[in-house]
């Protein structure tokens, strides 16, 4: 058996991704997953196996049909690493609003002394 995996392994792959997406809305079973994706369901299964390995998804057996369930707190340690660098962005995207405000307020400038030398 593999080490265990972490959130991080999960949410790296897009389908992954989508499957989390998907499995937060609802639990569903294996084959309704699959019909939202253009891969085989053996592989849709592997990227459950995966998603079941970083503990992300909770997989049981209901008769002859398997339901994957998602495990919600299991992305709080990608939640408290993003959260980390959040202020960094914001600082950064009002730097970059400021910015573009100055070079709206320079245009309007140049654009108003224009039609007053014509």
């Amino acid at each position: 058996m593999n080490a265990r995996r972490d959130v991080f392994q999960a949410i790296a792959d897009p389908t992954r991704r989508e499957i989390i997406h998907l499995l937060s809305e609802e639990p569903m079973n294996l084959n309704a997953l699959a019909d939202h994706f253009a891969i085989s369901r053996p592989a849709v299964s592997q990227q459950i196996k995966v998603l079941e390995e970083c503990g992300m998804v909770e997989v049981s057996q209901k008769g002859r049909e398997r339901f994957c369930r998602i495990q919600p707190a299991s992305l709080v340690p990608a939640f408290l690493w993003i959260e980390q660098y959040r202020k960094l962005w914001e600082d950064r995207i009002d730097s970059f609003e400021e910015y573009l405000m100055e070079l709206k307020e320079k245009q309007s400038i140049n654009a108003t002394d224009k039609r007053r030398t014509k």
